[in-house]
Formats: structure tokens, sequence, C-alpha cells
């Protein structure tokens, strides 16, 4: 018999198991969507058997287990003994009725970024779609929806790494009054002026939200020192005489015209008066961080660009007349961000 000659095998020196994370990370996406949906996480504050979890759902009681085996493999809930409980994670923010839940938040942010990426093929060859098409997040009652859910990720954590951050400047004690640029549902503002003994803020954001907004104020019991203020910060006035203007990840909806908000709120605060930007700063050539770069792609692809360069909004800032400008990069509870301090010259 001929002998046939060996193969010539290549040699490859690199893992391939980043194709599985990507892979994986489309299931994991489902797997979570499905079970805020199913309330799973409401029903495993304490240790349940799959058997129990389907009896109470009314599932399939092979493939509960399989699901719930999925979402402990992502880390959301834990299994011990057959039996299934909440991560910290998802006791946090994942229980239906607990004043941090973010299930609807969560759902919002998959539907904003899936919807998109049906068509993804058609965005990568022609282009945005034309001026007439919008964005999921251009309509006004999903901008209240998302304000609604919003509140509850400025408690889960936000709020009160604000309330830190400002109370420990040294300008802090001499407030009089504050503006939530951007500021949604309103609970990092109200934050702020609740910390503060006699500060009065002012919660600014489009006219739908602030509706939204004067709801929290009221439900904190501060309607005699917290008021709205409803406009477009890029095209419209955003009011005058603050000593402090605190903007979170609001600056991003600015596009290429940075310049334009940050000059706006310089002349608003008075002199001496303090900016405090908490916002995703993108490096390594728009490529990190990993979490803001997939987060904000959707929106790229779509015409609204919503990354900033780090450092970009610091730059503003000294071209706006700011006398003083710190930067460093904070941790917040979803990522990294960075946090720039401006301060306006008090004989300015």
């Amino acid at each position: 018999m001929e002998k046939r000659p060996g193969m010539n095998l290549p040699e490859v020196k690199v893992r391939l198991d980043q194709f599985y994370e990507i892979i994986n990370g489309s299931i994991q996406s489902r797997l979570l969507t499905a079970g805020i949906k199913l309330g799973v996480f409401t029903h495993l504050c304490d240790p349940k058997s799959a058997e129990e979890v389907a009896g109470t759902l009314g599932c399939h009681p092979d493939n509960i287990r399989r699901f719930l085996d999925g979402l402990t493999a992502c880390k959301l809930i834990t299994k011990a003994g057959g039996s299934y409980r909440n991560s910290a994670t998802a006791g946090a923010v994942l229980v239906e009725g607990s004043p941090t839940y973010m299930g609807e938040l969560l759902l919002m942010m998959i539907q904003v970024q899936e919807v998109p990426l049906d068509d993804l093929l058609e965005l990568i060859a022609h282009g945005p779609p034309l001026s007439g098409q919008e964005h999921a997040m251009d309509h006004e009652a999903t901008w209240v929806r998302y304000a609604s859910a919003m509140a509850n990720y400025q408690r889960a954590g936000l709020a009160q790494q604000a309330v830190r951050i400002v109370s420990n400047l040294p300008e802090f004690p001499d407030f009089k009054r504050m503006l939530d640029l951007g500021g949604g549902p309103g609970l990092v503002g109200i934050a702020l002026t609740g910390a503060h003994p006699q500060m009065t803020g002012v919660i600014f954001d489009k006219p739908e939200v602030t509706r939204v907004a004067e709801s929290f104020i009221s439900d904190y019991g501060m309607t005699d020192r917290v008021t709205v203020m409803g406009g477009d910060f890029m095209s419209g006035s955003i009011g005058e005489g603050y000593d402090l203007v605190w903007a979170s990840a609001t600056l991003n909806f600015a596009g290429t015209e940075l310049d334009t908000p940050v000059e706006k709120i310089f002349k608003a605060l008075n002199p001496g008066g303090v900016f405090v930007s908490l916002a995703d700063g993108l490096t390594c050539e728009g490529t990190e961080p990993a979490e803001f770069v997939m987060n904000t792609l959707t929106y790229s692809l779509m015409g609204q660009d919503m990354g900033i360069r780090q450092g970009a909004i610091a730059d503003a800032m000294g071209r706006a007349g700011f006398s003083t400008i710190t930067s460093r990069t904070v941790d917040t509870p979803m990522m990294a961000m960075d946090l720039d301090i401006a301060r306006k010259n008090i004989m300015s």
C-alpha cells in the first residue's frame, strides 16, 4: 500500500475562547431579559428549588432548571444543594418593589441596543438612516419612561457618590443655588440640595422629563427648595445665578458642539462658582472603555455620536474661561467615568 504523506497542520498560537465570550454575551443578555420579564429574581430572595420556581411561575420544570443554571453561570444567582437564590447584585437591583430596582431600566437599555442592530449590515453599508427616521430614544413617551426608570439607578449609588464629591468641595458651605443639568428624574439634584443646610436647586431637562422630576421633588418633600426648568441646553437658556452646576453624563449629548454648553455653563455661574462634570471619556483612539464603546455604539451608528475623548471636557472648560480645572477618573456604580471640576475666577 502506498504510504500517504502526513498532514501539514498549521501552528496556532492564539486562544479562541474570546469568540465564545462574544457569542455568549448575546445569550446572557437574553437570559437577563427573560429573568426580568418573568420576575424570577423577585422570587429568589430566599433559596428555592427549580421545582418551586416552576410551580410559582407556571413554567416547564426541566427548562426552568436549565434557565436557572444559565443565570447561575452569568453570576446573577447562586446554586447550592439544588437550591437557587439571588446574588448580592441581583438582590440589590433586580427585586421588584425595591427602591433600587433597575429591571425596567435594563430592559430599556437592551431594547435601545438591539433594535438598530437588526439593520446592522444596512447601517454599515449605507450609513445612518434619513433624518425622518428616529432612534428608539427620540420619542417623548420613551424619555418619560426612561427618566422614571433612571430614578432607581440614581438612588442605587450615583446620588450618594455625587453628595460625597460635592460636599467635599471647599466651596460647598457657601453654595446658595445649584443646577442639575440634564438631571432626568432629579434624584441627584434633590440629594445634593438636601445635603446642604440651605442651598436651593434647579433640575433642568426636557420639558416632558421635568414632570417626572417634579413628582420626585414632591415625594421627597423638597418643593420649597427644588424647582424644575424645561428646555434644550444646546439651543436655549439654562438660567443663571448658580454657585454650582452638576452635569452627569449630560455633555455626551453635545456631540461635536461641546463648547456651546460649557460656555453657557460658565456664563450661568456666579463668580467663584464651580462646575462639576461626570462623563464617559474615550481613550485608546476611541476604543476604550469597552463598556462605553458598546453602550453607545448603536447611537453612533444611527447618527448620534455620544463619544467624548478623554480630556475634551477639560479642554472646553479651559476655552470657556474657567480659571482652575482638575480631572480624574472615578468608579461609578456602572463603570469608570471622568470627573472634571472647574472653577470660575471670583473676579469674573
